[in-house]
C-alpha cells in the first residue's frame, strides 16, 4: 500500500505569461522526469501539447504529470492562465490538495491571478507563492509581495530574498537556514553553490527572518513565549509550524526566482514537500445523495474504504476517451465494475494510466489519494462520481458558469456535416463551458462559449482535430430578458370538447425577483380554490416559459411570481388544464409588465504602455465602458473597466494598433445590465429580421 504521507496532489497557476509552464518544465527536468529541457517560446513545453497551444505560447488544456522529490510522489497539474479557460483552472483545483500560484516579478498580481486566487480561496485549496521572471526589466520582488497583501488580501510568508535584480540576479537567501543559493550562468538548474549571503544583505535577512520566525510560531503558543523570552526553537519545529499554517490558510510561503533562467526551483520543489499538505491532511469531500443534500458524510482519504472518485476531466486522444479522475478513498482495479452516480449505470474500468503529458504508463491499480486517467468508459462526464455499487454515495459536483458568447457555424458539405457531429459531441464532453445547440428555425448549429477566444479555439479544433471544414457566422451575444413593473392579473384556460373539458382559473402577481435570483415561485392560496396537487403544475407552466422572453426570446432573469387565489372544476380540472393556463398567463401579463433586455458586463483588465493611456481610455468609453480604476503598474498602467460584451469583438486588433502592439488585456463575464434603449432596439431589430428571413 502507498504511503500517502509521502504525495502531493498540486497545481500550477497564474495569469497568462507569467511562466507556468516554464516552471513546470524545470521541476520535470529537476526531478529528472525530462532530459531536454522544452521551451514554451519554441513551441516545445512538454505540457503544451496541442497544436494551438505551441503556435500561440499559451496553455490551453490542464496538463497531468507525475515526479518524484526527495522520495516524495508529486502529480502535477499545469493549468491555463488566459481567463476563457479559467474553467480549466477551477476543476483542477477542485481535485488537487495544494498549489503553487506563480506571479511575474515585473507583472506582478495580474488579473487572472485574482481570479485563479479567489478559486483557491472557494476551494480552500493550501498554496505557496513563487515570484518567478526575476531576471526581468522592471522586476521587483518586494513590490509583489506587498501586492499579494494590498490586491488579493492574502498573507504571504517571505522565505527567501533575491540577491541581485533583473540582470544581476544570481540566486536566492533561505531565510531559515541564513545559506546563500548561487547559480552559474551555465543555464544548468543543478549548477550551484550554497554559500554565505551578501553581507550587505545581513541587516534584510535578519529583518525578514525575524518576521518569518514570530508569524510562523503563532501556530504553536509554548514554542511562541519561548521565542519571546530569547531562545529560538530547533529548525524543524519552525518548519512544522510554517507547514501548519499553510494548511490552515493562515500564510502562503513566498519564493522566488527565475524558472527560466533555471534559477531557484529547488527552494519550491522543497516547499512543496515541506509544507503542502499530503491527501490525508485536507478537508475531506463531503457527500451527496441523489437530490442534491449533503449527507453529512465525507470520503475519508483511505484505501480500505468504498471508492470514491471523481470525474474531472474528460480528454479524446488517439487511443480514445480518457477520464482524468481522482481517487479520494477506496482502491480501483483493471476490470472493476464501478458504479456512475450520476447516470445510475455501471462502468467496467478497461485500463488505468498514470500520465506524462500525452504519454501514458499502464498501471494495474490506483488508490486513495492519486490521480489517474481511466480509458474507454463510455457516459462519464466532468464532475459525475464513480462510486462502489454495494455503497453508493455522491461526491458534491462542479457547478459551471454559463456562456456569454454564441456563434453559428455550418459545414461545408454533406460528408463534413456527419464528421462535426461526432467532434463536437467529444469536444461537449470535454469542456463543461462550451455548449452547443440547433437552431430549430435555420437548422443551423449555434456553438457557445466564456470569450472569443474560447470560441475561436475550438473552431481551429474542429478543423485542424477532427478535419471539418466549417463556415463560422459572426459572433452573437448571450442577451437576458427581465421585467421593471409589478402587476395583479388572472387568466382562465377553459376549454371544451366531446366527453370531459379543460379548466383552470388562476390569479397571481408577477413582479421583478432580485438580481441574481433567477426565477421564483411561491404559493399563497388559502382555502382549497387552487388544490395544492396542482400548484407543481403551474410552477412548471411558467417555468417552461423562461426560456423565451417576450421581446426577442432571450430566456427571462429574475422574476417572481406568486398565485394567491384561483377556481378549480371538479371534473375539468387537471394537471394539464393548470400548467396551461400557466403558460396562457405568461403570454397576457409578460408584455404590460415592463420587459428589458439586459445586455452581459465584462470586467475589462487592460494593461498599457503610459504614453497611450489617453488613447485606451477614449476607446473603452467609446465603448460604453465604465472606467472603475487606473493603476500604475512598473512598465506601463493597469485600467479595469466594466464593458458591455456587444462593444468588445475584435478590442485585441483594435488595442494592438493604439499601443503599438504593446498593450494586453484580459476580460471574464461580471454581470447582466440593462440595454440602453437604443441599442436594445437595434437586437430586437435584428432578431425580428433574423426571424422573418427564416
Amino acid at each position: 500500500m502507498a504511503d500517502l504521507n509521502s504525495y502531493r496532489n498540486i497545481g500550477i497557476f497564474a495569469h497568462v505569461d507569467a511562466g507556468k509552464t516554464t516552471t513546470t518544465e524545470r521541476i520535470l527536468k529537476l526531478t529528472g522526469k525530462i532530459h531536454k529541457i522544452g521551451e514554451v517560446h519554441d513551441g516545445a513545453a512538454t505540457t503544451d501539447f496541442m497544436d494551438q497551444e505551441q503556435e500561440r505560447g499559451i496553455t490551453i488544456q490542464s496538463a497531468a504529470t507525475s515526479c518524484e522529490w526527495n522520495d516524495h510522489r508529486l502529480n502535477i497539474i499545469d493549468t491555463p492562465g488566459h481567463v476563457d479557460f479559467t474553467i480549466e483552472v477551477y476543476r483542477s483545483l477542485k481535485v488537487l490538495d495544494g498549489g503553487v500560484g506563480v506571479f511575474c516579478g515585473s507583472g506582478g498580481v495580474e488579473p487572472q491571478s485574482e481570479t485563479n486566487w479567489r478559486y483557491a480561496n472557494d476551494s480552500e485549496v493550501a498554496r505557496i507563492i513563487f515570484v518567478n521572471k526575476l531576471d526581468r526589466l522592471g522586476a521587483d520582488f518586494y513590490r509583489v509581495v506587498k501586492q499579494v497583501e494590498d490586491v488579493l488580501g492574502a498573507n504571504p510568508l517571505v522565505m527567501t530574498l533575491p540577491i541581485g535584480t533583473e540582470d544581476n540576479f544570481t540566486g536566492v537567501v533561505d531565510l531559515l537556514t541564513r545559506k546563500a543559493w548561487v547559480w552559474d550562468d551555465s543555464g544548468d538548474p543543478t549548477r550551484y553553490e550554497v554559500q554565505e549571503p551578501p553581507a550587505d544583505m545581513a541587516d534584510q535577512i535578519e529583518e525578514y527572518r525575524e518576521k518569518l520566525i514570530e508569524t510562523a510560531l503563532e501556530q504553536d503558543d509554548d514554542l511562541l513565549m519561548m521565542y519571546l523570552e530569547g531562545e529560538e526553537p530547533e529548525l524543524d519545529e519552525i518548519k512544522r509550524c510554517v507547514r501548519k499554517g499553510t494548511i490552515a490558510l493562515d500564510f502562503f510561503p513566498t519564493y522566488c526566482g527565475s524558472a527560466f533562467k533555471n534559477k531557484g526551483i529547488q527552494l519550491v520543489l522543497n516547499a512543496v514537500v515541506d509544507y503542502l499538505p499530503n491527501p490525508t491532511e485536507v478537508k475531506p469531500q463531503p457527500e451527496i445523495d441523489l437530490e442534491g443534500t449533503e449527507t453529512g458524510e465525507v470520503a475519508i482519504v483511505d484505501p480500505t474504504k468504498p471508492l470514491r472518485a471523481l470525474a474531472f476531466k474528460i480528454m479524446d486522444d488517439r487511443f480514445g476517451a480518457l477520464t482524468f479522475t481522482r481517487i479520494y478513498s477506496g482502491k480501483l482495479s483493471k476490470g472493476d465494475n464501478v458504479l456512475n452516480t450520476f447516470t445510475g449505470k455501471t462502468e467496467r474500468i478497461g485500463r488505468i494510466v498514470e500520465m506524462h503529458a500525452d504519454d501514458r504508463i499502464e498501471l494495474d491499480s490506483a488508490e486513495a489519494g492519486d490521480i489517474v486517467a481511466l480509458v474507454g468508459l463510455k457516459n462519464v462526464q466532468t464532475g459525475h462520481t464513480l462510486a462502489d455499487p454495494k455503497q453508493p454515495a455522491t461526491l458534491e459536483p462542479m457547478v459551471f458558469p454559463d456562456p456569454v458568447i454564441s456563434i453559428a457555424i455550418k459545414p461545408k458539405d454533406q460528408a463534413a456535416s456527419e464528421k462535426m457531429g461526432i467532434a463536437i459531441g467529444k469536444m461537449v464532453k470535454e469542456d463543461p463551458s462550451f455548449y452547443v445547440e440547433t437552431d430549430e428555425d435555420s437548422g443551423e448549429t449555434i456553438i457557445k462559449g466564456m470569450g472569443e477566444l474560447h470560441l475561436d479555439i475550438k473552431v481551429d479544433i474542429l478543423r485542424r482535430t477532427h478535419m471539418v471544414d466549417v463556415e463560422v457566422g459572426k459572433p452573437q451575444v448571450a442577451y437576458r430578458e427581465t421585467i421593471t413593473q409589478r402587476i395583479e392579473d388572472s387568466y382562465t384556460h377553459k376549454k371544451q370538447t366531446g366527453g370531459s373539458g379543460q379548466f383552470g382559473k388562476i390569479d397571481y402577481i408577477v413582479e421583478p425577483g432580485e438580481t441574481g435570483s433567477g426565477y421564483q415561485f411561491e404559493s399563497k392560496v388559502t382555502g382549497g380554490n387552487v388544490p395544492r396537487e396542482f400548484w407543481p403544475a403551474i410552477e412548471k407552466g411558467f417555468a417552461s416559459c423562461m426560456e423565451e422572453g417576450v421581446l426577442a426570446g432571450f430566456p427571462l432573469l429574475d422574476v417572481k411570481i406568486t398565485l394567491y387565489d384561483g377556481a378549480f372544476h371538479a371534473v375539468d380540472s387537471s394537471a394539464v388544464a393548470f400548467e396551461t393556463a400557466a403558460r396562457g398567463a405568461y403570454r397576457q401579463s409578460i408584455p404590460k409588465a415592463g420587459p428589458q433586455l439586459m445586455e452581459p458586463i465584462m470586467k475589462v483588465d487592460v494593461f498599457v504602455p503610459e504614453d497611450h493611456v489617453g488613447d485606451v481610455i477614449g476607446d473603452l468609453n467609446r465603448r460604453r465602458g465604465m472606467i472603475k480604476s487606473q493603476e500604475p503598474a512598473p512598465t506601463g498602467v493597469r485600467v479595469k473597466a466594466d464593458v458591455p460584451l456587444s462593444d468588445m469583438f475584435g478590442y485585441i486588433g483594435d488595442l494592438r494598433t493604439m499601443t503599438s502592439g504593446r498593450g494586453q488585456f484580459s476580460m471574464e463575464f461580471e454581470h447582466y445590465m440593462p440595454c440602453p434603449k437604443n441599442v436594445a432596439d437595434e437586437v430586437i431589430k435584428e432578431v425580428n429580421e433574423r426571424r422573418a428571413a427564416k
